[in-house]
């Protein structure tokens, strides 16, 4: 990883053990840490190959998090994500056998080849940070982490997720291919092992919910949240887009804001913090009319219109 921003010492170990593995994708790891320090969840869109999973693999095994895999098919049953309870003959009673649902970092893969039933309780726990199995609330590990991944050019066999429900990630990634030179190192390292089994964790679980709270403090001045706000109005004025961003948007906002002043070692969030986030935040929350999508407009584009034509609170501070 290049040293060209500061970084938060903590998290730039972090940046640093992911580039050992996901090569010149700095961006993306970042962003994900984001919704991570944010109490976020992640959709990650894109093709197959481009190291999705071991992203995902990667900042667990950096922050010593237990990890599960969900991959999601046709059949697959809420109880397969969430757990059931079995009769135990022995003790007359019901034990219940946790899902992998109970891990810190979760890959849930390819969620849209699943039935919405399914999907549902995934996002459910995503929400409530809990699961229901029998009537009985059983509260989630901490701290708790999606990343859900979906393959964008594959529609026959699949259940697109509703709004409602993409409206929960706080932030939608692609990585995309690698470049010539990045590529040509991944195969070098790859030749003889799998860089992913030499890295340790340079973070453990508390420190990593330690540094959650602290995330929570990092100061956004009110100039900061109107503009927030006026980002989010100008979705629900755009007569191109038919549904605007939620107020549950404007508050993914402002928290992936947060987090991403702390990765860059600042406790308070900078105007260019927001408008570098809004695409990531605000692009997968939004309707387009018929219209527009007859006109082969895009949810990003029309997102990145209205980030350049909103105008940017400027005061003191910010320019010292």
């Amino acid at each position: 990883m290049q040293k060209t921003q500061t970084y938060n010492e903590k998290i730039e170990r972090v940046l640093l053990n992911i580039n050992k593995v996901i090569i010149g994708k700095e961006e993306a790891a970042t962003l994900s840490l984001v919704a991570l320090l944010a109490g976020g969840h992640v959709l990650l869109e894109d093709v197959p190959g481009v190291g999705k999973t071991m992203l995902v693999r990667t900042i667990a095994k950096s922050l010593d998090c237990d990890f599960k895999r969900i991959q999601f098919t046709p059949d697959l049953l809420p109880s397969d994500i969430t757990g059931v309870s079995i009769y135990n003959p022995k003790e007359l009673e019901f034990e219940f056998r946790a899902g992998p649902i109970l891990g810190n970092i979760i890959l849930a893969d390819e969620i849209n080849r699943t039935s919405p039933k399914t999907q549902s309780s995934l996002l459910e726990a995503m929400e409530e940070n809990s699961v229901t199995v029998d009537g009985q609330t059983i509260p989630l590990k901490t701290p708790f982490f999606v990343m859900a991944t979906q393959n964008p050019i594959e529609y026959e066999g699949t259940y697109p997720l509703p709004e409602a429900q993409l409206d929960r990630f706080i932030l939608k990634l692609r990585m995309g291919y690698p470049s010539y030179q990045d590529e040509l190192e991944m195969l070098e390292r790859t030749s003889r092992n799998h860089p992913i089994e030499a890295i340790h964790s340079v973070l453990n679980r508390d420190e990593l919910i330690s540094i959650q709270e602290e995330v929570k403090d990092v100061y956004i001045d009110r100039n900061v949240q109107q503009y927030i706000i006026n980002l989010v109005t100008r979705t629900r004025e755009n007569p191109s887009i038919y549904l605007g961003v939620s107020p549950r948007g404007s508050m993914a906002l402002m928290k992936a804001a947060k987090a991403y002043a702390y990765i860059h070692d600042r406790n308070y969030v900078l105007p260019d913090d927001v408008k570098f986030l809004a695409p990531y935040v605000m692009a997968h929350r939004i309707i387009l009319t018929s219209e527009a999508k007859y006109e082969g407009m895009t949810n990003e584009e029309i997102i990145s219109s209205i980030v350049k034509t909103t105008h940017i609170p400027i005061r003191k501070e910010f320019l010292e």
